[in-house]
C-alpha cells in the first residue's frame, strides 16, 4: 500500500515520528534495527539492537549496549555505523548512515544508568562476564555472573549514532518509492 505522503518535509516528519514511536512502543516494528558495524578485520558484522531514543531536531539515535562488547571495539576501530529498519505495516525500510561516539561515563550515562538500574535490564550490565567471553560449559551461562562487591559498577555505554543520511524505500503495488536524505538535502531514486 503507497502511503499518501507526497512531499520530502512530509516523509522526514513520518521517518522521525516512527522512529520515536519505537523508542516507546516495545511491539513497534522499528524497536529493533539491524546494526552493521565493521570488524578489526575489515569484515562486516551486525546484530539486532534495541532502538532507545530518536531526536529528530539534533538527527541522532541511541542505543544501549555493555561498553566491553565486541561491537564497542568495532565502533572504536570505525566510528560509522549502519541501521537497518524494516516495517511490513508501512512496507517502508530504512537503512540510516551514521557516524558514532560511545559514552562510557558522565552526565548522560549517570542518568540513564539511574532508570535501567530499576529495570529487569539491570543484569544486562551487571555481569562479570563480558559479551563474547569464552564459556566452559552452557550450564556456566545458566545464571550470568554478577559483580560480586556491594555496589557494583555497571558496564553500560551509549551509542549516539548521528544520522548522516537516512535511505528510505517504500513497496508497494502501484510502484515503488525510495528517496535518499542527507541533513537539509533530498533526492529522489529509482527504487
Amino acid at each position: 500500500m503507497k502511503t499518501s505522503l507526497q512531499t520530502e518535509p512530509e516523509i522526514r516528519q513520518r521517518i522521525w515520528m516512527e522512529l520515536q514511536r519505537a523508542t516507546q512502543d516495545r511491539h513497534h516494528e522499528w524497536r529493533t534495527p539491524v546494526l552493521a558495524t565493521v570488524s578489526a578485520d575489515g569484515l562486516p558484522q551486525a546484530r539486532s539492537v534495541v532502538l532507545r531514543h530518536a531526536d529528530a531536531k539534533l538527527a541522532t539515535l541511541q542505543i544501549y549496549t555493555d561498553g566491553r562488547s565486541p561491537k564497542v571495539a568495532e565502533l572504536a576501530f570505525k566510528p560509522a555505523l549502519m541501521l537497518a529498519f524494516w516495517s511490513k505495516r508501512l512496507n517502508w525500510q530504512l537503512r540510516v548512515k551514521a557516524s558514532v561516539s560511545v559514552q562510557h561515563s558522565g552526565p548522560e550515562v549517570d542518568a540513564v544508568w539511574a532508570r535501567v538500574s530499576q529495570s529487569h535490564a539491570a543484569g544486562d550490565y551487571l555481569s562479570a562476564r563480558a559479551p563474547g567471553d569464552l564459556l566452559q560449559s552452557a550450564a556456566d551461562d545458566a545464571e550470568p555472573a554478577l559483580a560480586s562487591s556491594p555496589s557494583p559498577s555497571h558496564n553500560l555505554a551509549i551509542i549516539t549514532a548521528q544520522v548522516q543520511s537516512i535511505d528510505w524505500l517504500e513497496l508497494s503495488r502501484e510502484g515503488h518509492r525510495r528517496a535518499v536524505f542527507q541533513a537539509e538535502a533530498w533526492e529522489w531514486r529509482v527504487a
